[in-house]
């Protein structure tokens, strides 16, 4: 579980049912956080409501804090719940790659040398 999780609701309440949804999404992201950098990840939820010409829309944005990188990922949808699950696949997807990159540094001077070795 990510220990310093922030969840802060814009132009809206945030429910006790919305909060422990959003812990349950994003909260157990931190497995996919090389081990020795989760002590230091940090997250930051916001969830925003407005409006679009004739319909209310939602948006769920994650600010994650990782050593070495930030994070940003937002999705807009009709459904609060809905955008909370789309940005948690996509950072899914995006800590993947961080967690390639970074844990094991070996690995990643290969990786660079492969791309620098690709564009020449």
């Amino acid at each position: 579980m990510i220990q310093k999780l922030e969840i802060d609701g814009v132009h809206m309440p945030v429910g006790d049912d919305l909060r422990r949804y959003v812990l349950k999404k994003i909260g157990r992201l931190d497995k996919y956080v090389p081990r020795r950098a989760r002590d230091s990840v940090h997250a930051e939820v916001k969830l925003k409501e407005g409006k679009a010409k004739d319909k209310q829309i939602r948006t769920c944005e994650v600010i994650m804090h990782l050593p070495h990188e930030v994070l940003t990922l937002s999705e807009t949808t009709i459904n609060m719940y809905a955008a909370i699950d789309i940005v948690e696949e996509k950072l899914k997807k995006q800590l993947h790659k961080y967690k390639e990159m970074h844990a094991d540094p070996k690995k990643r001077q290969r990786l660079l040398a492969r791309l620098k070795h690709q564009e020449a």
